[in-house]
């Protein structure tokens, strides 16, 4: 790339006119950047005509309009203690309308007495918001009539956040999109063609132009996919072509037979695969990289066990390194009693080992003495060292960043790599997430596990629900009870933990809850005493913190409130709390009374299927990639202009031209960097 344009690319923004340092900041937390790049890769969601209207009486309330009115009266705001009101100007339209301007800053009044005089006509555009009389707080635009050009007939409007307003968008966009032709002279055609696109998508004239299937966003998609799937052909080559070869490890011990012999039960056809191909890595003279993917329960501990027991035949080590502390506690009491009866050293490492213990802990893992330590992120902490780490396992991987995963894998000579994953993925998305690794598919359940009945209720109905319930904990069942939040919202129907907690303690005796707010030596204490299979706490009321990885045998029946509030594969991972005994397990699905007819479906899938692969399929195509993984998966990719149902084509073209490319082109470099994807050129 030339550094004419690289230099202008990484500008900051407040280096823009107009912007400066604290508008900067607030464009960096929307953004995640602060670049003129940053920007120019965050398009608008649609196009808003703002065409001058006769009058106000026939807009709606949540839109943006544009309309002449005369000024009639100002009322500054004053400031009462800590509590201010806001600057009211009244003003009527042509047809006598009444259209109330509020301004909320007080330090500037004047400018904005200034700009709205008694008596004087003025173009107003802004949104108007929904009350008893029409208002628009800080219009985006306040113009003489005669300088009514100033305002766009047609604006796109971008996804925006707190304090900063369309026409800060615009006045970036105008500037950035001005100067970008004279940094464009003697770049590579592709990335001419590319910040064409963009510039299209920028200056939008209808909301088709910001389309899936739109020219420009068919452009931008492939570009993006070209560059990520390119990304993935250079990691997937780097470790085949001798930069991270290893010699071949030989064996030492003989575990495995010992490992299968020693399980209760028969591991299904799937474990054993996923067991044979990882084993198989493992004598290769480069590191493994192989993703287990599985539905919820289908026995992935097993396999990360059996991965253990063969790196142990080697004579290495293993760290399994878990999201949290009380999933790595769970793993550590499921493992230890295996490991011991193999005679194999297991240990647990979590930022609560302190003093004394942590320091034994420490050298036991130096000396290599532990063979299988398992621990949250403490496991690559500085003072960590081991004698031969050669197997890095990472559950529920997409909660951990490339940065930490690499930490772990730096404590070794290029140890092998084994991800787990309980969010089941089409084979498709999950070749293009997860390219640059091997594959292996749980698609079996444990012999003896009964699917969970699935229903659903209305909220309506929950007395009914709680009459039910009382028959079920005198006999001895166990209950999840997981609402969305954590108290209640004045914006929000959702029903709050704390709220459902304070209920059902009226009807029961023997209710605990926990929620990502509570001190986490607290949280664990009562999870601990819900799983205590003599405990006298039958109903534990949870927020989705219980949604991954919390294993209670006894539970067998999940209350989802406001179900309809959860995308579909929480949903599914929320159920898989229960049905993990031999007892019948169910799953009621309550949702309330402004559910849609499309969250209504979702919920009928819920309850046709508990099959995880199937209910991912239909959330991708019902809901698309974002909400299926998230849009905050600190490992899963975040596209800018890839809609999965839209340009599936398009990931088929994308990887074959980066498969097929024999070496990087510049201007496919160019487009790496421009997505993020060039720390990659150096792997």
């Amino acid at each position: 790339m030339k550094q004419e344009l690289f230099d202008f690319l990484n500008t900051d923004l407040q280096f823009i006119r107009g912007v400066g340092p604290v508008l900067a900041a607030r464009f960096a937390d929307l953004l995640g950047g602060r670049r003129i790049l940053d920007f120019m890769l965050h398009i608008p969601s649609y196009v808003k005509d703002r065409g001058i209207i006769d009058s106000i009486a026939t807009a709606v309330p949540g839109d943006i309009i544009t309309v002449m009115v005369q000024v009639k009266s100002q009322k500054p705001g004053r400031t009462f203690g800590r509590r201010r009101s806001p600057t009211r100007i009244t003003c009527v339209d042509r047809a006598g309308q009444t259209l109330v301007i509020q301004f909320f800053n007080i330090n500037y009044l004047d400018y904005w007495l200034k700009k709205l005089p008694i008596g004087e006509w003025r173009i107003i555009s802004g949104k108007l918001e929904p009350g008893r009389v029409p208002t628009i707080n800080h219009p985006d635009f306040i113009e003489e009539p005669e300088q009514a050009d100033k305002i766009p007939r047609v604006q796109p409007i971008y996804p925006s956040g707190e304090g900063i307003t369309q026409k800060t968008f615009i006045n970036i966009r105008d500037q950035v999109f001005a100067a970008l032709p004279e940094k464009l002279a003697g770049a590579d055609s592709q990335i001419v063609e590319f910040m064409d696109a963009l510039r299209h998508a920028h200056f939008a004239e209808t909301s088709n132009d910001l389309l899936p299937m739109a020219e420009n966003i068919i452009k931008l998609a492939y570009f993006e996919l070209l560059a990520h799937q390119t990304a993935i052909a250079i990691s997937r080559r780097s470790r085949h072509d001798g930069r991270h070869a290893r010699a071949p490890r030989t064996k030492k011990y003989d575990l495995m037979e010992k490992f299968y012999a020693s399980l209760p039960f028969e591991l299904t056809g799937a474990q054993k695969r996923a067991i044979d191909d990882i084993s198989m890595d493992m004598t290769r003279n480069f590191p493994m990289m192989r993703l287990v993917q599985g539905d919820v329960g289908c026995g992935k501990t097993m396999v990360a066990m059996g991965a253990m027991v063969k790196m142990a035949e080697f004579g290495a080590q293993t760290a399994l390194l878990a999201p949290t502390d009380t999933l790595a506690g769970q793993h550590y009491a499921k493992l230890k009693p295996m490991c011991d009866k193999l005679g194999l050293v297991c240990d647990i490492l979590t930022g609560r080992d302190k003093g004394a213990a942590r320091r034994e802990k420490l050298i036991s893992l130096r000396s290599g003495r532990t063979r299988l330590v398992v621990g949250t992120h403490a496991l690559f902490s500085d003072d960590v060292e081991y004698k031969d780490l050669g197997l890095v396992i990472v559950d529920e991987q997409h909660r951990f960043g490339v940065s930490q995963r690499e930490a772990l894998r730096a404590k070794g000579n290029n140890p092998d790599v084994l991800a787990l994953s309980a969010t089941p993925i089409p084979r498709t998305l999950s070749m293009t997430i997860y390219g640059d690794m091997d594959i292996s598919v749980i698609n079996e359940k444990p012999a003896g596990r009964i699917p969970i009945k699935t229903t659903k209720l209305p909220i309506a109905r929950i007395d009914a629900l709680v009459d039910r319930l009382r028959p079920q904990i005198v006999s001895g069942a166990k209950v999840f009870w997981v609402c969305p939040l954590v108290e209640e919202s004045d914006g929000l129907s959702a029903t709050a933990a704390e709220e459902r907690y304070k209920k059902l303690c009226k009807d029961f005796t023997c209710v605990g809850m926990v929620h990502g707010q509570m001190p986490r030596d607290e949280r664990d204490r009562v999870m601990a005493e819900f799983a205590r299979p003599d405990g006298d706490m039958k109903i534990l009321v949870a927020t989705t913190v219980i949604e991954v990885g919390i294993d209670v045998p006894d539970a067998t029946i999940m209350v989802i409130e406001n179900a309809e509030r959860f995308g579909m594969a929480a949903l599914h991972q929320l159920r898989g709390r229960v049905g993990r005994g031999s007892a019948q397990s169910f799953c009621i699905l309550l949702y309330g009374n402004n559910v849609s007819p499309d969250g209504i479906k979702r919920l009928d899938v819920l309850c046709e299927t508990d099959d995880g692969f199937v209910i991912a399929e239909q959330d991708l195509m019902m809901r698309g990639v974002g909400e299926l993984l998230g849009t905050r998966q600190s490992g899963w990719i975040n596209y800018n202009f890839v809609d999965y149902r839209a340009h599936r084509d398009l990931f088929k073209l994308a990887t074959r031209a980066a498969t097929d490319m024999v070496e990087i082109e510049p201007w496919v470099r160019d487009l790496m960097f421009i997505f993020g994807r060039s720390a990659t050129l150096g792997a």
